[in-house]
């Protein structure tokens, strides 16, 4: 009975975030990051106008109860995209946001770069490489009784992608202006990142991979936390 209580209260909290953790459990690792992330507002209000369309968009698929796809592209698929598809993914799980099915596309095709891996690594991810060409397959993993995610370079038309009612989230400078129309996007929506390969092979690489990591964690973060739930 004291358990039943304790869930119908919970459940009145907004999204249902607390309730989620009797539910089923993100690596605490992970949990742990975004404790950290979500405890600082570090989102500046300009920086929450940019963000509102993907939250417009999000809102209306909930509302609608329709399938949510999102599409993050840049120009190699290497390193922001998949950062952003990965913690869009997990805060959408986190807030309890059902439907959600995020992806990664570029413009051309190279390689998860390892250090986009290892960061996810250092917030708490499994990941294994289940190929070894020179663009392999990852699984990365947040939670035990959760389907991967799969983590490959492509091209944002690959067979893997949604080809239809999906926001194409572009995540970098380049991309946006060389990919002014997406097809069959429902929308296009520009959120960029500044690229953390400018400090590959420099004493500051790991550190500014992270605070790149955690820029997108705190904001998918952000967005997914506004979103209105039935």
């Amino acid at each position: 009975m004291k358990i039943q209580i304790l869930l119908v209260a919970l459940l009145k909290k907004k999204n249902q975030v607390a309730v989620k953790t009797l539910w089923y459990m993100l690596f605490q690792k992970i949990e742990s990051k975004i404790d950290s992330l979500i405890k600082v507002d570090s989102i500046a209000n300009e920086r929450k106008v940019e963000l509102q369309p993907l939250i417009d968009f999000v809102q209306e698929k909930v509302s609608n109860n329709a399938t949510i796809n999102l599409n993050f592209i840049c120009t190699h698929n290497s390193r922001r995209s998949h950062l952003s598809q990965v913690w869009a993914q997990i805060a959408a799980y986190y807030y309890n946001v059902k439907n959600v099915y995020c992806y990664s596309g570029g413009t051309e095709a190279t390689a998860l770069f390892p250090m986009a891996a290892q960061t996810l690594i250092s917030s708490g991810f499994q990941i294994v490489k289940l190929s070894e060409e020179s663009n392999p397959v990852y699984s990365i993993k947040y939670a035990e009784n959760e389907h991967p995610i799969i983590g490959f370079s492509k091209t944002y038309d690959n067979d893997f992608n949604p080809k239809s009612e999906f926001a194409a989230i572009m995540t970098c400078n380049n991309a946006d202006v060389g990919c002014p129309f997406i097809p069959g996007a429902d929308k296009r929506i520009p959120v960029k990142y500044k690229d953390p390969k400018t400090f590959d092979n420099t004493p500051q690489q790991e550190a500014k991979y992270e605070e790149r990591s955690n820029q997108i964690a705190s904001e998918m973060l952000y967005i997914f936390s506004q979103i209105k739930l039935k």
